[in-house]
């Protein structure tokens, strides 16, 4: 082989390599998704019964409530802040609803319902963004003293009783249909309606972040907020703004938790912000803001909820689904921050 072919291949190989690390540093989406595909394959290759409709449901199902508190962390996160607050702004805002309807407005209709627990939900992330803004202080600071204190005036002041009967519009809501069909055994497998939710909230989202000028402040603010006021940026608008998107995201998802299980617990949700933030983060969002998008936190979402379904699936017990979870956070940082390195 002469010395030309050889720096020939060389430079093709160079043009390869550099080709994939520049997609992953533009589109870091890409390993999650890559992810996602490796391990639905080896699981459908080892139990093809991991690709029955009813499972697929099942994931889809599970990613609704997951998804939408997902999608309000990564906005705050592209803004160089993080929330652990939001499964408190759900659990207040569901409970408080379901107890509001049950009491005192019976026949209230179910878009109402919905509308009111996003605002709800809006209302207390505002709390969050005026407190970030004024203390200057970070963020995870504010929403974990705000966590203690929603979560605290739910338990004492309105109750800590579960509701296992639902208002009748509630519980219809949850078993509302989408996609309804029988399976060869007998069996009825349905996705339910509010599932179109999660998908409508992404659009939602992707349009503020790339269509509008608040989506260009959030993303300025989050590679350096110094700079961004500087620019123009009203930090306040930015801040508020974010968390009561967040927040209403947090109420939204809280009413359909509740519709789906058919019960209304305040002590629900607890715990479940590491999945979500792992979600985010596996998704390509950096922590120090500045990056991300909506198709990789949603991608983040499902390999969470995808991982958790095979390890069910296995047999293996919860503790070590958290060690398998941490484990791909680990490795996925590590491979980023490579990236990063080399460029």
């Amino acid at each position: 082989m002469t010395a030309s072919r050889v720096e020939e291949l060389q430079q093709a190989t160079d043009k390869r390599a550099f080709s994939f690390g520049e997609l992953v540093r533009k589109r870091p989406e890409t390993i999650t998704f890559a992810l996602l595909v490796t391990i639905c394959v080896a699981v459908a290759v080892a139990n093809p019964a991991f690709l029955q409709p009813s499972t697929l449901i099942d994931i889809g199902r599970a990613s609704v409530v997951m998804g939408l508190f997902a999608l309000g962390v990564f906005v705050i996160l592209a803004a160089g802040g993080i929330d652990v607050s939001f499964t408190a702004v759900a659990a207040f805002t569901m409970y408080s609803m379901t107890v509001l309807v049950q009491r005192y407005l019976p026949d209230l209709p179910i878009a109402a319902i919905i509308a009111m627990a996003t605002a709800g939900g809006a209302l207390l992330g505002v709390i969050n963004g005026v407190l970030v803004h004024h203390l200057k202080v970070p963020s995870l600071i504010v929403t974990i003293g705000t966590q203690y204190l929603f979560r605290g005036f739910l338990l004492s002041f309105i109750g800590t009783v579960w509701i296992m009967s639902l208002p009748p519009q509630m519980g219809a809501f949850g078993r509302l249909p989408l996609l309804q069909f029988e399976t060869a055994t007998g069996a009825t497998i349905t996705l339910p309606f509010y599932f179109l939710v999660l998908p409508i909230a992404a659009v939602i989202t992707w349009w503020i972040l790339n269509r509008t000028l608040m989506g260009r402040a959030i993303f300025a603010v989050g590679g350096n907020a110094q700079i961004a006021s500087r620019l123009g940026y009203d930090l306040r608008k930015v801040h508020i703004f974010l968390f009561a998107y967040a927040g209403a995201l947090a109420g939204l998802a809280g009413i359909i938790h509740v519709c789906a299980n058919r019960q209304a617990n305040p002590f629900d949700l607890v715990g479940t912000e590491i999945n979500v933030i792992a979600a985010v983060v596996l998704g390509g969002a950096k922590i120090t803001g500045g990056t991300g998008s909506v198709l990789g936190t949603i991608l983040g979402v499902l390999l969470i909820v995808v991982l958790n379904s095979v390890l069910v699936l296995v047999g293996i017990p919860s503790t070590w689904q958290r060690l398998v979870v941490g484990v791909f956070i680990l490795l996925a940082a590590a491979f980023f921050v490579t990236r990063q390195r080399k460029k």
